[in-house]
């Protein structure tokens, strides 16, 4: 329940601070006062976005601030999944700066317009005059019918395996789409993979390989080398060695009067031992060298076959290559299990579909159950209301497929006269027709509503006299139900009201701006005079008031 309301610089308001109280309150005033400019500032605290065009000076900020009651609403679970703090008394504020950022607050906590706009609809319905045109859109029908129906929890139940159902569509068909397009490439993969699986890659053989072929492609010089090294190292006649020996066999004569340099002995002796070795390892590896013509070619072919893979698929490395085939590979294996995953997602939209036809069924039922007793409620206040004649039907058509309220579609069918078949609302009721109609709907909604707060605006609009009296006798039974904020300009309805506020504008010496106050008794029965007989109050004006208030 709305139970205070702060605005501040917000379009002609330059400061509001009103209570609101349980019950029916009342709200009047000539046209262009400020009425709707309140339900403006009250719909910024309930989501609307906005801009620096709202603000009444410039310079300034713009605040709305709501405080609701909303112990008995069982919101606990919104709070605690949004991080908020819970309190029975929650205040919503909302501030636009004069730069045009915009902050919202919920006790005190901040929150984006997105939470704002979920908790709105947990809190107030506004209804505008525009908003009758809702009465023929089939899916505002369904929702009148469902929330009559009161079936809630097993609307959300087929919600939420309904979204399901839609996930799984639509993954079968992205991972239908991608299986039809990789197969379409699968040959070419295929070729791609197999061509590298057999050229048999292995990390590292590129460098052994091009090392191999620098040996067998200069065999010849490599071998004279090493041929020429050894000869004169260990060949016949002066080599290396043999000279070494020799100076090492005239050392040792001598090595008796060296007594301080016996080490060059030795070190020679090191000497000899070294290239002695080298000079066999030398000879070794001459062996080993050989002019080999077939390998020279195996090599050659290897790394062109190396070569041009790495051309072909435009890659700088064996390395690359060898990732590319385990890439092919993993893109064919993906592409083969496309069928087994098609079939696993055919499988749970199956199950899927027979959870949803079930719970659709029994939506069906609920809704062919209440709609009789829906049907001859509407009817039954329709008269109340002054359309004596009035016809109400709905037509409920259960389509093939799936939509977020089953596999219904409701149609509201509608006629005012004698002798006239029921047609779409759109077809043939008019202004003042949709007005009553849409509160003979609002009223059989307001016990499932759920709602702490309703507020009309204007939606008496197009009738009179008797008429006007009716509709506010609806309206004030509604209100023994729940809060109900009233925008009204006629003298019956306003006369219903517990609570009464008058918006007005004044003018100071810079601007005019809008203002509200709740009216006395005695001011009330002034303004619904006012209502009745325009500025110049009469006394039969007077007195038609005070039998309006008496009623």
């Amino acid at each position: 329940m709305l139970c205070n309301l702060v605005v501040e610089n917000y379009a002609l308001i330059s400061k509001l601070d009103i209570e609101f109280r349980k019950s029916l309150t009342i709200i009047t005033g000539e046209t262009g006062a400020g009425k709707t400019i309140l339900l403006g500032a009250l719909s910024l605290i309930l989501g609307k976005r906005a801009d620096t065009s709202v603000l009444l000076d410039k310079e300034k900020k713009c605040i709305v601030e709501g405080t609701f009651e909303i112990s008995k609403y069982g919101l606990e679970d919104f709070f605690t999944d949004h991080e908020i703090d819970y309190d029975d008394q929650t205040i919503v504020r909302r501030e636009i700066s004069s730069t045009g950022k915009s902050r919202a607050f919920v006790n005190d906590v901040p929150v984006n317009l997105e939470v704002l706009t979920e908790l709105g609809l947990k809190l107030i319905d506004i209804h505008s005059q525009h908003q009758n045109l809702n009465l023929a859109d089939s899916v505002f029908q369904m929702k009148v019918v469902d929330s009559y129906a009161r079936h809630h929890e097993l609307l959300n139940t087929f919600r939420l395996h309904f979204h399901e159902y839609r996930g799984i569509q639509k993954e079968y068909r992205r991972l239908q789409d991608e299986a039809t397009r990789s197969k379409a490439e699968l040959d070419y993969l295929l070729f791609q993979f197999h061509q590298l699986d057999e050229a048999r890659l292995v990390e590292g053989e590129q460098e052994e390989l091009e090392l191999e072929l620098e040996k067998l492609t200069h065999s010849e010089e490599i071998k004279n080398g090493l041929s020429l090294a050894s000869d004169l190292l260990q060949g016949d006649g002066t080599s290396a060695l043999q000279q070494i020996k020799d100076s090492l066999g005239g050392m040792n004569r001598i090595r008796k009067y060296l007594h301080d340099k016996e080490n060059l002995v030795s070190r020679i002796e090191t000497i000899y031992i070294e290239i002695k070795d080298v000079a066999q390892e030398v000879e070794s590896l001459n062996a080993q060298i050989t002019h080999d013509p077939n390998r020279l070619a195996q090599v050659n072919d290897r790394l062109n076959l190396i070569y041009s893979l790495a051309n072909k698929h435009r890659v700088g490395s064996l390395t690359e290559l060898i990732k590319l085939r385990e890439q092919l590979k993993g893109k064919i294996d993906e592409i083969n299990a496309y069928d087994f995953n098609l079939e696993d997602l055919e499988k749970k939209l199956t199950e899927t579909r027979i959870v949803l036809e079930e719970l659709a069924g029994k939506l069906s039922i609920q809704r062919k159950k209440v709609s009789v007793p829906f049907r001859q409620r509407v009817v039954e206040m329709l008269q109340e209301v002054g359309i004596p004649n009035a016809g109400f039907e709905i037509f409920l058509e259960k389509l093939d497929d799936f939509n977020e309220f089953g596999t219904d579609r409701i149609r509201f069918l509608f006629s005012a006269n004698k002798n006239m078949a029921a047609q779409d609302i759109s077809r043939v009721a008019s202004g003042g027709e949709l007005s009553r109609l849409m509160l003979c709907v609002k009223s059989l909604m307001s016990d499932s509503l759920g709602l702490p707060t309703l507020i009309f605006d204007e939606i008496d609009t197009g009738v009179s006299g008797e008429i006007a009296e009716r509709v506010g006798n609806i309206i004030h039974r509604m209100a023994e139900k729940m809060q109900i904020i009233n925008i009204t300009h006629l003298p019956q309805v306003a006369s219903k009201g517990k609570y009464h506020y008058l918006v007005y504008k004044t003018d100071d010496e810079a601007t005019t701006v809008t203002r509200m106050k709740l009216l006395t008794p005695e001011e009330r029965l002034v303004e619904i005079a006012k209502m009745l007989s325009g500025e110049e109050i009469t006394n039969a004006a007077l007195e038609n008031a005070r039998e309006l208030l008496g009623s």
